[in-house]
C-alpha cells in the first residue's frame, strides 16, 4: 500500500469528521447531509494532487463549513 501524504491525511480526516457530524443530525434529514458531503468531496476529487494551494484552501473552507453544519440549529441541508 502506498504511503499517503500529509495533505491526503488531512483530507481523509476531514471526510471522516464530516461523516461523523452527519450521524448527529435528525434521522429524517441525515441522508441529505451524507449526500451533500459525498458530492462535495467527489466534485473536488479531480484536483491535481500537486496543487497544494487549492487543496489547502478547500480543507480550510471545508472545516469552516463543517463547523457551521455541526451547529444543532442546522437541521437540514439543500443539496444544490
Amino acid at each position: 500500500m502506498a504511503k499517503i501524504s500529509g495533505l491526503q491525511r488531512e483530507v481523509l480526516s476531514l471526510y471522516r469528521q464530516c461523516l461523523r457530524a452527519c450521524r448527529k443530525k435528525p434521522a429524517d434529514t441525515r441522508l441529505n447531509f451524507y449526500n451533500h458531503t459525498r458530492s462535495e468531496f467527489h466534485r473536488n476529487s479531480s484536483i491535481n494532487k500537486k496543487d497544494f494551494g487549492t487543496i489547502e484552501y478547500l480543507i480550510r473552507s471545508g472545516r469552516k463549513k463543517l463547523e457551521t453544519y455541526e451547529d444543532p440549529g442546522i437541521r437540514n441541508i439543500a443539496n444544490l
